[in-house]
């Protein structure tokens, strides 16, 4: 996750707050099109072929689509989706929460025009722009939200408590049993859709370790931390800037070098927070 953390330090400023209510305002400008104007949507999917044809507008529209059809469950995954969302961007910080939102949309739109070069123009014949639409971005929320709070509960159906790993499960359960389907009967353009929208998940989560930084007993720790720390404990430079990290080890902190990684000890009785050179080799405080 370093080009990441590195790429925050320099456009962190650009990321969206409350990003989560303009999804759902999304959503909601689709459901009101779909009643109204049914007939419209399809001048609104991510067709690659009818973008070549100068309806560019498609690359944004598409997000439009509604994910599934409007009743009172839908109401209530959106209300489940907004609050989940915003747990998310005040737990991950407003610029990674909206770089994992925005990789998503942009994997779909890469889907989708890598999957009309593979099938050419039988992309529109089969209407596959219907396909790429928000759902699958809404359940990459889904699983984010379970990775990072595997032990919250919920009540599902508003009667039973079910941790929210169990839901994260579920979910990808599903996507498997879908895709599965889809290539046993042949139809694997519908495929792309779905790996294409979940390459932010697979990317943020798999295939690194660092998300740990961002489970709710480390965030707490980090405030722990910051609380219990003087002013007076805490280093500064000639121009009134003050650190906000610092090695238990060697007493580095970011303003010694800013590419240094901090991290606190889960093993360690107490808020110690390490460096990158000693998070694994100190000695644990007991």
């Amino acid at each position: 996750m370093r080009p990441i953390t590195n790429f925050e330090r320099k456009f962190g400023r650009y990321g969206i707050h409350n990003l989560t209510i303009y999804i759902i305002i999304c959503y909601v400008t689709g459901y009101v099109l779909e009643l109204l104007l049914p007939d419209m949507l399809s001048y609104l999917a991510l067709d690659p072929g009818m973008i070549f044809r100068g309806q560019v507008w498609r690359v944004l529209t598409w997000i439009l689509i509604p994910p599934e059809s409007l009743d009172i469950f839908t109401i209530i995954m959106l209300y489940f989706y907004y609050s989940i969302g915003s747990t998310l961007e005040r737990t991950w910080g407003t610029f990674r929460y909206t770089l994992y939102i925005f990789s998503g949309l942009i994997f779909t739109i890469i889907g989708a025009f890598v999957l009309y070069f593979l099938i050419g123009d039988a992309y529109s014949l089969m209407n596959l722009g219907m396909a790429f639409s928000t759902y699958y971005i809404s359940t990459s929320i889904m699983l984010a939200f379970a990775a990072t709070y595997p032990d919250m509960e919920v009540l599902f159906w508003f009667i039973f408590p079910l941790k929210i790993k169990w839901m994260g499960i579920l979910y990808g359960a599903m996507i498997i049993y879908n895709i599965i389907t889809y290539l046993r009967h042949g139809a694997w353009p519908m495929v792309i859709p779905v790996v294409a929208s979940l390459l932010n998940f697979v990317i943020f989560f798999l295939s690194t370790r660092n998300m740990a930084r961002y489970k709710p007993s480390q965030v707490k720790r980090r405030r722990d931390f910051q609380k219990a720390v003087s002013p007076g404990r805490m280093r500064s430079r000639g121009d009134g800037t003050i650190s906000k990290h610092k090695c238990a080890v060697c007493g580095q902190t970011e303003l010694d070098n800013p590419d240094l990684e901090f991290r606190f000890c889960s093993k360690c009785n107490g808020n110690y927070e390490y460096c990158q050179n000693h998070l694994f080799s100190h000695t644990h405080v007991k």
